[in-house]
């Protein structure tokens, strides 16, 4: 054999093999989505210029649920087939994040736009009102969307963020809360969004295949966008608790917090019923971490479902 008929060999190899990874990795990506797909129907509702993707399971009262950083709708995953039984659920991507839309300017992420995507989703579905549940900045839309939005918000679920006002008082008088949010300060930086990776922000996904569809789900995200929530609404140094007083949310409240979570601690959570009318039930998980809704699925979705069955 000949040296150029042995170098077209090894090329032809070489382009079955590529042949075969592209195949492998198109074949990996359609079995990614039909997983994806298992957990509902895919839409998007419109927020003024904005497009909200949303994943949609089950039929009766609509409930809401609302990612934080760094995450998306694939959040809810444990608790959707469970709610879905009972309820109409739409988990939702935020704006920045997965498949909604990535609006440029810090100004795009203030709360009150934030606020206005949920209203959009409701508004979407045609209801009236709807359960809204929160997760970190979820928690604090869903937080602020109830107080803003009383005669929409059915009842309030919010999972490991403290009410404003908590966390307020934290950052000003608690030097441990203070220390431990340094990473918000670091993200309110110019450039930081710079330093960050599809990969990094996956890090605390423990579930090997859950983690390949975060990095996904991160790579068509912005990250000048996630990073725009602390810019926009996250309290800068000197930190004060004299700030606006906050109308009291008007429907029953459940709070589930996980106890090893250190960005958010839980002395954020004392005097909450001070700031609801109605009752507040609190729920603490002593083996759970940030993101309690996947540290105690099981646990979590249980809480969740008797709540509202009462």
């Amino acid at each position: 054999m000949t040296h150029e008929s042995t170098a077209m060999t090894n090329l032809k190899r070489r382009l079955i093999l590529l042949m075969f990874a592209l195949a492998s990795c198109g074949l990996q990506v359609a079995i990614f989505a039909q997983d994806l797909d298992q957990f509902g129907t895919h839409g998007f509702a419109t927020s003024g210029d904005v497009n909200i993707h949303y994943v949609t399971k089950g039929e009766g009262p609509l409930l809401v649920m609302i990612h934080g950083f760094p995450d998306f709708w694939y959040s809810w995953r444990e608790q959707m087939p469970t709610l879905a039984k009972r309820f109409q659920v739409v988990a939702i991507d935020q704006r920045g994040y997965n498949k909604s839309d990535q609006p440029e300017g810090i100004e795009n992420y203030t709360v009150d736009k934030l606020v206005g995507d949920v209203k959009a989703v409701v508004d979407h579905f045609k209801r009236d009102k709807a359960i809204v549940v929160g997760h970190d900045w979820g928690g604090f839309v869903a937080w602020t969307f109830a107080m803003q939005h009383p005669e929409m918000t059915d009842k309030l679920v919010i999972l490991n963020l403290p009410h404003p006002n908590g966390l307020l008082r934290e950052l000003a008088n608690n030097p441990q809360q203070q220390a431990n949010s340094e990473y918000a300060r670091n993200f309110q930086k110019a450039g930081a969004a710079s330093k960050l990776s599809a990969e990094g922000l996956a890090f605390w996904v423990r579930d090997e295949d859950a983690r390949k569809r975060y990095v996904e789900a991160f790579r068509r995200s912005s990250f000048e966008g996630m990073l725009n929530y602390y810019k926009a609404n996250y309290p800068r140094e000197p930190y004060s608790n004299e700030g606006p007083e906050l109308p009291k949310v008007e429907c029953s409240v459940l709070m589930i917090h996980g106890l090893k979570d250190t960005a958010l601690l839980a002395t954020g959570l004392n005097d909450t019923w001070e700031w609801v009318e109605k009752d507040l039930t609190l729920v603490t998980l002593p083996n759970a971490g940030h993101f309690v809704q996947q540290d105690e699925a099981e646990t979590v979705t249980r809480t969740i479902d008797r709540w509202l069955s009462d």
